[in-house]
């Protein structure tokens, strides 16, 4: 039964991307490629060290990185990607019994239009928002399978934990703390993976603007399909500039408790997906194709408190706060 298919592994392999930029038209913008190999198999301090600066370098200017040769196998990738795609085609009625019920947990099937992503967290603007542009899209959301309070509605082996742990170390080498900083901070695996899909749709109903948003914990993974969509917000211009997929690659950005724990050194950027190129079904109407994505938002352990780092400047910007507290204040917003 496909509910018991292996959930996203530790890496995948690509080929020689390792130092191609994308860039928007301000060349001060850039995306990098970078190949987390060279850290992984680091033969020395040193080499593990430029990779990690690299790495640093990058989410100080722009928040996002791709990454190749990260380990996670592209068998692995696909079959997660074809399961995801068999679950949403499941009927209404039987996704809907699974459907997602408490922040505190954040596991289960979100209906399209449910979610409506935004940087704010009033509940009646959210709502406001959410009556006049709806999201169109649905999601499975997956979280620890060992929690005794709150069961995965769809329970799934998933190791991106393990990649998690080692951007980690290398963005603490980065900002030269020691490589296990924060080893003892993000063992508990307080993380969720996110199946999406975007169904194919007429154009007309998806005029405006996609949905800014930025990612609420440490580091996000995101895989997508060839058919793309995500687009990351210039801080230098605020336009938006199309993260157009690499086969191979995991596309990797700053969340808001990163960029609070470093004192925003690190750079949590703001970003959308929006609805790719419309074939013309009619003389007067087109249609969208159909995309998938996955996303694993990785978290600090929730009984930890997010206090400025050292290194990272002299004066706090943000008091001190709890993950736990800010992650279910976040997801409340989002889905009441």
């Amino acid at each position: 039964m496909f509910f018991r298919s292996s959930f996203i592994a530790r890496n995948l392999c690509l080929s020689s991307l390792h130092g191609r930029n994308f860039a928007s038209a301000a060349t001060d913008f850039r995306i990098p490629v970078i190949n987390f190999a060279n850290f992984r198999a680091a033969k020395s301090d040193s080499e593990k060290k430029e990779t990690a600066n690299q790495i640093v370098d990058a989410f100080k200017t722009s928040g996002f990185i791709y990454v190749s040769d990260h380990g996670i196998p592209h068998d692995t990738v696909s079959s997660v990607f074809r399961k995801s795609a068999e679950f949403f085609k499941l009927p209404e009625e039987a996704k809907s019994q699974l459907a997602w019920e408490d922040p505190r947990s954040n596991r289960g099937y979100v209906k399209i239009g449910r979610e409506r992503v935004t940087q704010s967290a009033d509940a009646q603007e959210i709502s406001n928002l959410r009556n006049k542009a709806p999201d169109f899209k649905e999601s499975m959301e997956i979280g620890r399978d060992w929690d005794s309070p709150w069961k995965n509605m769809w329970p799934e082996e998933r190791t991106c934990h393990n990649l998690h742990v080692e951007m980690m170390r290398s963005i603490a080498l980065g900002l030269d703390l020691s490589e296990e900083f924060f080893d003892r901070k993000v063992d508990q695996q307080c993380h969720n993976l996110r199946l999406l899909s975007y169904p194919s749709i007429r154009r007309s109903i998806l005029d405006g603007e996609g949905q800014a948003r930025a990612d609420y914990g440490t580091l996000t993974l995101l895989f997508q399909d060839s058919v793309g969509g995500l687009e990351v917000m210039n801080p230098h211009t605020g336009d938006f500039v199309p993260a157009t997929p690499i086969p191979g690659t995991i596309v990797i950005n700053v969340g808001d408790l990163l960029a609070r724990w470093s004192n925003d050194l690190l750079r949590s950027t703001l970003h959308r997906v929006v609805a790719p190129p419309a074939k013309m079904i009619s003389s007067a109407e087109s249609m969208t194709p159909a995309r998938q994505s996955i996303a694993f938002f990785s978290n600090p352990n929730f009984d930890t408190e997010i206090a400025c780092l050292p290194n990272c400047g002299d004066k706090p910007k943000h008091s001190p706060i709890n993950t736990e507290e800010y992650i279910v204040g976040r997801l409340a917003a989002t889905y009441t």
